[in-house]
């Protein structure tokens, strides 16, 4: 079965209003898990820490260059992900429309890449 990965992606705003409710946005989430494990899809889900204390490595010029902090533009940030082992797409954004997502905020639904489709050097 194919592997999908739910990333969820937030706002400044988003993440504030989510933080705002963050028993009610966890205890939903739990749940959620719960069922996912119950079906048995779920692989991994892990959330991010603050971007914030984060460091972002650019290697734009002849050198990396590594500053504090998220992106220069916080307009998207990736938060956390889901990764689930279902049978398509469909199923996979089935999955990601029951995720209690603040307003505001996305989910980008993305196929894993099998072992028999990297290139091999």
């Amino acid at each position: 079965m194919p592997k999908y990965m739910l990333i969820m992606r937030g706002t400044d705003e988003s993440n504030a209003a989510m933080m705002a409710s963050i028993e009610e946005s966890m205890a939903a989430t739990r749940q959620l898990i719960e069922e996912m494990l119950k079906d048995g899809v779920l692989l991994a889900a892990e959330g991010l820490d603050d971007p914030r204390r984060g460091v972002v490595v650019d290697f734009g010029g002849a050198a990396p260059v590594v500053t504090d902090g998220p992106y220069g533009e916080t307009k998207e940030l990736f938060g956390g992900y889901f990764l689930l082992d279902v049978a398509s797409q469909s199923e996979a954004v089935e999955w990601a429309k029951r995720v209690p997502a603040a307003r505001g905020s996305k989910i980008e639904v993305r196929r894993v890449a099998g072992d028999d489709e990297v290139p091999e050097v």
